[in-house]
């Protein structure tokens, strides 16, 4: 498969050229020979006879980018003055910062902001502890956690290398929901650390976000959280990905006139995301789920079977299958990767059955190349933004957490999940919908809305509001 440059690999490079002649068209030409796509091209006077060119272009990755540059380069005349990584740049000082939301203008805001004013508030929480949600920022604050063990793709980076990850997430819970959250990442990779780390910072928060932690880990912290702690832990990792899935799948359905009882799903995954698909498709009416890894398909005689993989054992594969990947999906209806690239070829996806449902979620690369997956099946979805389906989990995490802080509920079930996720399918209307839109876009005004009221209203909680208080 053949990567479009992509923005995330944009460049800004600055050059001086001769101001006659054609160098700025030689430009342009120049980077369009070399596979790069030009975004923006500014010109401005630079000395009697030469022009300063700064030429913004997309590559493929980091060694196409340079590729690019030194194309640009050989061109008689021109000169590089600075190459700029405009990811890089936006990153520069970190993507979030706290505000105050009340003006300290003066002495008198000083005194009931903070001393002795703030005093009073301390007292009355200190007598009546539920007030802490009406009286600080725990009422609309997350905090994103992680170790830095299972990092989008990268693996285990660690906690530093995990932190502009963990401040993206943060941006899009304000951007989609108004959520402050906070990047919170330990530099522990040891269960019992996380647990009790998350433990003794939980007053602060109405919400705990997990993010990428490594299976099996993740299972038990999340669950041990979740017994401790009097407010909502999600996993996003899993649960996000849950939502998102069952969504875009419940109207992948509806374009093939499928109902999801009676079709057969194959599953490349095991893992944290992998489980947590299984577990709310069983729970909104799937039958037949056969789930494989790296050694085949999940099944009740196999030996070494982790307490997650015996729960799929249990739950999964009905008919004991044995085998591997490309069996499983002969004869199949639906499948579903969260696993690793390029596992499976066209011919696998020609061996399910007719009006099939792809769902190649690996990233950056999918299990399938999606052109080859699309000379056969019906909908193909990706994780990819370059191709029509993204399954992408900002479209459920920012509305979940919105929904579970307006209710003030304490816990996740599943029940919330369900209801979630059938609200971002409801996003798209039947008129949209068809084989390359059956999930709205991240940027719909309706979805974050959507999924927080579904939520609240399976938590049986209603909106909160900022009352003004007297003493």
């Amino acid at each position: 498969m053949t990567v479009a440059p992509s923005v995330s690999y944009s460049i800004t490079v600055r050059l001086e050229v001769p101001s006659r002649g054609q160098a700025v068209s030689e430009l342009t030409h120049a980077v369009e020979a070399a596979g790069g796509a030009v975004i923006a091209l500014d010109v401005t006077p630079f000395g009697h006879e030469r022009l300063r060119v700064d030429v913004t272009c997309a590559a493929r990755d980091t060694a196409h980018a340079e590729a690019i540059v030194g194309a640009m380069s050989g061109i008689t005349g021109v000169s590089v003055s600075k190459v700029s990584d405009r990811t890089f740049l936006l990153h520069l000082g970190g993507k979030i910062e706290t505000q105050a939301k009340v003006p300290l203008r003066n002495r008198d805001d000083l005194s009931m902001a903070y001393t002795p004013g703030v005093a009073r508030v301390s007292l009355a929480i200190a007598e009546n502890p539920d007030d802490v949600r009406r009286l600080t920022i725990k009422r609309n604050s997350v905090a994103v956690v992680t170790d830095g063990s299972a990092v989008l793709g990268l693996g285990n980076v660690g906690p530093y290398a995990a932190l502009p990850v963990m401040e993206g997430k943060a941006a899009l819970f304000k951007q989609f929901a108004g959520i402050d959250a906070w990047p919170v990442c330990l530099d522990t990779q040891d269960t019992d650390e996380i647990v009790r780390t998350v433990q003794v910072i939980a007053p602060t928060f109405g919400g705990i976000n997990l993010e990428d932690i490594s299976a099996p880990r993740c299972f038990e912290v999340e669950r041990r959280l979740r017994d401790l702690l009097d407010i909502p832990v999600f996993h996003d990792d899993q649960h996000g990905t849950a939502i998102v899935v069952l969504a875009a799948l419940t109207n992948a359905l509806r374009v093939v006139g499928k109902k999801l009882p009676a079709v057969r799903i194959a599953m490349a995954g095991a893992g944290a995301a992998g489980s947590a698909v299984v577990r709310l498709l069983l729970a909104s009416g799937a039958t037949e789920v056969i789930v494989c890894d790296d050694q085949g398909a999940v099944h009740a005689g196999r030996p070494g079977l982790d307490s997650n993989l015996r729960w799929l054992a249990e739950h999964t594969n009905p008919g004991g299958y044995h085998g591997d990947l490309a069996g499983a999906l002969r004869g199949a209806d639906v499948f579903i990767g969260v696993s690793a690239p390029h596992i499976l070829t066209g011919a696998d996806i020609a061996a399910m059955n007719p009006d099939a449902v792809v769902f190649a979620l690996a990233n950056p690369e999918p299990e399938v190349d999606p052109d080859a997956a699309a000379e056969c099946a019906a909908v193909v979805a990706t994780g990819r933004s370059d191709y029509p389906n993204q399954i992408n989990n900002v479209l459920a995490f920012p509305g979940v957490f919105r929904g579970l802080l307006d209710a003030q509920s304490r816990s996740v079930t599943e029940d919330m999940l369900v209801a979630a996720a059938r609200a971002l399918a409801g996003v798209v209307s039947p008129d949209e919908l068809g084989p390359h839109y059956i999930v709205p876009s991240v940027f719909h005004p309706d979805v974050a809305s959507a999924v927080a009221a579904a939520v609240r209203d399976a938590a049986g909680g209603r909106p909160s509001r900022t009352s003004a208080v007297s003493g």
